[in-house]
């Protein structure tokens, strides 16, 4: 890597630092990602490394960069609710993103609200998600708000303006404007020219879109109302209120915000919820949400003495719980009998362990439940086809597979947290 190992870029319209994209492109090595429109994969990219960069170097430091189309893949929403469009750079043009970014990020992200957590650095889901549980005790109000469409349209030109007022870099703002208007190629081939929105999966598109919701939402709300409380994980937002008088007025306050950049609230999915805490229904009031995969309603939890108590918290979601068992019936287990119990667990393993790490930190028992009836049955099937004097007897495979908890309990990490073979569970909350 000799040829761009030293900063700087003598001769150049542009002094960018060589350094800078050997740097992102490590970035950009470490998070992986499929090929764009040129169909260069990372591995691709690595045959010709040193030439590769150099030439994102030459471009970006001569202005002559400009971005490629990005790939449009669909990836189907919950429930079949239509699909979610992504973005999809290239590896030369993510790295050029990652390494704008670099240089963008340390100087907004000190600027940005205590109360904005998404694509932080120090921040995470589970930190909004705590908040959100702390304050829902405090303030028995909450709007839940859904932007309709944002990353397809939010607006540039405020995108443009608040990168201008924290940057002195010219190409910094040169190569944001390009990757905003760059053109989308659709799955059939045809390009789609764009005048609003940021591509979703572009290496960019996170900061860009914070920048501009801080202005837009968290620094107005921040001065308009300064008693509101709220949490933002890029444009998921939940907004605690002290009534609903207030909450429908500073619902009404936000849209006609938003509207003045061209967004909708979308109408069915933004909604006022009652933080029920005493587990008593009351009519025509809507008493849960979902933030970040965990849904917020009345649950039981239990007291420091022993006893049970109705509590508004958070945990796994439905839909959270719908992909996580379509992910399981993917692995197919009952047809793996090659492989041998320790390579099942240790294929297991490595997917559940995020699930438990993420949709764990919150009554916990919810998830454990689910993965006991999820997994393990597909196990009892696995030890059934696996074993011949298992084929005819689901009874007996469970029965073994509980032996095996029992002398192994830790093989499988669900079992680890609870979630036995042989039903019983135990209440983690």
């Amino acid at each position: 890597m000799s040829q761009i190992s030293k900063p700087g870029s003598s001769g150049k319209s542009f002094d960018i630092p060589k350094m800078l994209i050997w740097e992102a492109y490590q970035k950009v090595k470490a998070n992986k990602g499929a090929a764009g429109v040129d169909r260069q994969s990372l591995t691709d990219f690595a045959q010709d490394e040193k030439r590769n960069l150099y030439k994102i170097w030459n471009r970006m430091s001569a202005g002559s960069y400009f971005p490629p189309p990005v790939r449009a893949v669909e990836i189907p929403k919950a429930g079949g609710a239509g699909v979610r469009v992504l973005g999809v750079p290239t590896v030369a043009d993510r790295i050029a993103q990652t390494a704008v970014a670099m240089v963008l990020e340390p100087v907004v992200d000190t600027i940005f609200h205590p109360d904005s957590y998404g694509y932080r650095p120090g921040r995470s889901a589970l930190d909004a998600v705590a908040t959100c549980q702390k304050r829902c005790w405090a303030q028995s109000w909450v709007i839940d708000l859904d932007i309709q469409a944002f990353f397809d349209t939010v607006p540039h030109e405020p995108i443009l303006r608040a990168v201008g007022k924290h940057t002195d870099k010219p190409w910094v703002l040169l190569y944001i404007s390009r990757w905003l208007t760059a053109p989308v190629q659709q799955p059939d081939g045809t390009l789609l020219t764009r005048d609003r929105g940021t591509p979703q999966g572009s290496a960019i598109s996170p900061l860009l879109t914070n920048l501009f919701m801080h202005y837009a939402f968290d620094t107005w709300l921040a001065s308009t109302q300064s008693t509101v409380r709220f949490e933002r994980y890029c444009d998921d937002v939940v907004v605690h209120c002290f009534s609903e008088k207030q909450a429908l007025y500073i619902r009404r306050s936000i849209k006609e915000r938003l509207a003045r950049f061209g967004l909708v609230l979308h109408p069915e999915k933004t909604r006022i919820v009652y933080c029920n805490q005493d587990g008593r229904i009351r009519q025509n009031e809507t008493a849960e949400f979902t933030f970040l995969g965990y849904t917020f309603r009345p649950r039981y939890a239990r007291k420091w003495d022993g006893g049970w108590k109705t509590g508004f918290l958070p945990a796994v979601s439905t839909t959270a719980k719908t992909h996580m068992a379509a992910e399981i019936r993917s692995w197919r287990l009952g047809r793996r009998t090659t492989l041998t119990f320790n390579e099942v667990a240790a294929m297991v393993n490595r997917i559940v362990a995020g699930w438990i790490n993420y949709y764990g930190r919150f009554y916990k028992a919810e998830l454990i439940s689910f993965l006991a009836c999820r997994i393990n049955p597909h196990l009892v099937k696995w030890a059934m086809r696996k074993f011949k004097h298992l084929h005819r007897s689901p009874h007996k495979a469970r029965e073994r597979l509980a032996q095996i908890a029992d002398i192994y309990p830790g093989m499988f990490i669900h079992w680890r947290h609870g979630a036995l073979p042989d039903g019983s569970t135990v209440r983690a909350v």
